[in-house]
């Protein structure tokens, strides 16, 4: 069975336990509306040594950014500010003195600088690597949400940011070169909570989620929730430099918001995102009524079969 198949049977096999009021399974974040046209948020991310990172690669301090880091990139694809998290580590004997103290004043900083409150957790023993379960939760104004489920036929598919970087990061880790600067934006990569924000009170933005697993596999969630398909330009993927297009396309973890957009206010959303952020949105395909991932060379179809990154 894939992930997503195993995703695909859990959210069955729950379908008919009551709900309580939760918006559950499906987007970046669990939803539970609050009373006054506000919501809560909640977020979940595994990080296992081996899979995820490897300890002698990367310091327990870059490690405790980056447990947080993933987990408010969740929050922002929502449109949300995080507020609180809770933390379970389980540590292996080499683990539980020096680097566990190094690990949480990573996890400090980040919590410091987004103005996020550690409020529980658990903590105990591992017989192997480390294991980090990070919960985070997040408030939003309902009408500043963003779902997968609303992208249309028309809108525009864009991104905030290059790709690629953190995928060519992992690589050079995996080939013993610790000290590029592409293994570095691997190990602490840095959520776009202030855009996401930003976004979630841009009406023409439609849908939005964060680019985890790779754009070759994400597009498809946004594809899928939203009933639509997608038409993506090879020559306008934002590639980060000396990156190549594969790389960029299917490695993940970039952490960059992947976002639909109206196409007659798309002009005006890149132009006052820039403004803001200094940085520009990138427009890389459109979607379509299709049902299908096209990937085209300028307006020609490819038969590329790109997939993204699969846990196992």
């Amino acid at each position: 069975m894939t992930e997503f198949g195993f995703i695909d049977h859990i959210r069955t096999l729950f379908a008919a336990l009551p709900d309580n009021g939760f918006e559950g399974i499906g987007d970046d974040c669990a939803v539970l509306p609050l009373q006054g046209g506000e919501s809560l948020l909640f977020t979940a991310d595994l990080l296992t040594e081996g899979v995820h990172f490897l300890r002698h690669a990367t310091t327990a301090r870059e490690l405790g950014c980056k447990s947080l880091a993933v987990n408010l990139s969740d929050v922002a694809a929502m449109g949300g500010r995080p507020v609180a998290t809770l933390l379970s580590i389980a540590l292996p004997a080499d683990a539980a003195g020096a680097w566990a103290e190094e690990f949480m004043e990573g996890y400090r900083t980040l919590s410091e600088e987004y103005g996020v409150a550690l409020i529980g957790g658990d903590t105990t023993a591992s017989k192997g690597g480390v294991t980090i379960n990070v919960t985070a939760i997040g408030r939003a104004a309902d009408g500043c949400i963003k779902r997968r489920s609303g992208a249309r036929p028309g809108d525009v598919l864009l991104t905030a940011g290059l790709l690629g970087e953190s995928g060519a990061g992992l690589q050079d880790l995996l080939q013993g070169r610790c000290d590029t600067p592409c293994a570095a934006i691997h190990r602490m990569p840095r959520p776009q909570v202030d855009e996401g924000l930003w976004l979630g009170t841009r009406s023409e933005v439609t849908a939005m989620m964060d680019l985890s697993d790779g754009l070759a596999s994400d597009v498809r969630h946004i594809m899928e929730c939203s009933g639509v398909g997608a038409d993506i330009d090879l020559e306008r993927i934002p590639t980060a430099p000396g990156i190549d297009l594969r790389t960029a396309a299917c490695a993940g973890e970039d952490y960059k918001l992947l976002l639909c957009a109206e196409a007659s206010g798309v002009d005006s959303l890149m132009e006052a995102f820039e403004a803001r952020f200094g940085a520009p949105l990138y427009p890389l395909g459109r979607i379509t009524g299709t049902h299908e991932l096209r990937w085209c060379e300028h307006g020609t179809p490819s038969p590329l079969d790109w997939q993204g990154f699969h846990h196992y």
